[in-house]
């Protein structure tokens, strides 16, 4: 869960992202995983799901790497966070997510997805229609 404000804006990485709404310093705890509001799933129940709802975790959830046969849902916004090869925060401890750098408001908050993935990172076709103009 994002432990500091932070609002969700179209991103020019992909889709959606989340921005910080204040300055950060570096080493300020950005993440911390709050097992109220970040749900468990189990992977079976991924694996069975409606196509839709498939998609859904699949682009959302990262592999819980206490126990793998669940994956973790956060009901926030670091669920929309991008990816960067030279991200500004560092989650490589997995018990928190910290700002590499000092980071101004309004930045996008990004990490690099192998601290949340097991094998080959697969990047997937945008979901948010941010920016288009819906036709009735």
């Amino acid at each position: 869960m994002m432990t500091v404000r932070c609002y969700l804006a179209p991103s020019p990485i992909e889709g959606l992202g989340v921005f910080c709404h204040d300055d950060l310093k570096a080493g300020d705890v950005v993440w911390r995983p709050e097992p109220t509001l970040d749900v468990r799933i189990p992977v079976s129940f991924v694996e069975t799901a409606a196509p839709h709802v498939r998609e859904f975790l699949e682009r959302y959830s990262y592999p819980d790497f206490a126990d793998p046969s669940m994956v973790v849902l956060e009901s926030d916004e670091g669920r929309f966070m991008n990816h960067a090869d030279e991200p500004n925060l560092d989650f490589t401890d997995q018990a928190m997510g910290v700002a590499r750098w000092d980071i101004p408001a309004g930045t996008e908050l990004t990490c690099h997805y192998s601290t949340f993935t097991i094998g080959v990172i697969e990047m997937q076709p945008p979901r948010h229609k941010v920016g288009l103009v819906a036709v009735a």
